[in-house]
């Protein structure tokens, strides 16, 4: 591996945004750290890509596996430049292939259950929390180095208050709630990590067509990793503190 080149890692990334992310990355000469929960997944992918990504055994909810892996880049790289939180379920492991209507229905604040919402703000909310806190020593070992939250329009308050928005119908304490709340883990960090340089952002790729959607989405994986490779290749001038998208550019808390 190269010394001198920028260091990646992007969580959840042997599929959809995360592994287009990592595409763009290496493209870009970065060396990518490809989290993937089945290190088997995430071997297969990273040889599909070739040279510059590496695939690495990480469940964002298994402090033992974000230690891990941790400790392997830094035996290999010595810091991390970027890293990109993208891993994300939108519903709970009991209902993986339940028809969308059905489990929006039973996910209402009225009737969701709490178990439900734990499972998914579990990986949702504390898996970015445990691997930002974990891999912090690495990032403040590179000057201008970048956070970066894949977050959700559907996450913005402001937008799900607004009746004459679409969206407004979809807002649940699990998936929806789980983006509101990691945007305001964002707005910690970036407070937090200001004064040292580094930069924390969260970005919504849009309604993408990919399997956290059951592929309903009607955007790119292209389009959708646009905003978090951008904000990943501007360096110390990046901004801080920001919620963006690739084409409408600050999006409302």
């Amino acid at each position: 591996m190269s010394q001198t080149s920028p260091v990646a890692l992007v969580t959840g990334a042997n599929q959809g945004i995360g592994l287009q992310i990592v595409k763009d990355l290496v493209a870009q000469g970065f060396e990518v750290y490809l989290g993937a929960r089945r290190l088997e997944r995430g071997e297969a992918a990273a040889q599909a890509i070739g040279a510059g990504a590496h695939a690495i055994q990480l469940d964002v909810t298994d402090q033992a596996s974000i230690a891990a892996a941790a400790e392997r880049i830094r035996d290999e790289q010595g810091r991390l430049d970027v890293l990109i939180n993208n891993a994300a379920i939108s519903r709970p492991a009991r209902a993986p292939d339940m028809d969308y209507a059905e489990y929006t229905a039973q996910s209402k604040a009225s009737t969701v259950r709490l178990d439900d919402v734990r499972d998914v703000w579990e990986t949702n909310v504390f898996g970015v929390l445990a691997v930002t806190q974990t891999m912090l020593p690495l990032l403040r070992a590179t000057p201008g180095a970048r956070i970066v939250n894949v977050s959700s329009g559907l996450g913005s308050l402001t937008v799900v208050s607004d009746p004459k928005q679409p969206l407004r119908s979809e807002y649940s304490p699990t998936y929806a709630a789980s983006k509101t709340a990691m945007n305001a883990i964002t707005v910690a960090f970036a407070i937090e990590l200001e004064a040292e340089g580094i930069r924390v952002n969260a970005v919504t790729p849009g309604f993408v067509n990919t399997a956290i959607n059951s592929h309903r989405g009607t955007e790119t994986v292209e389009s959708g990793a646009a905003e978090a490779v951008r904000l990943a290749l501007l360096g110390s001038a990046a901004p801080t503190g920001g919620f963006t998208h690739a084409t409408f550019g600050a999006i409302p808390w």
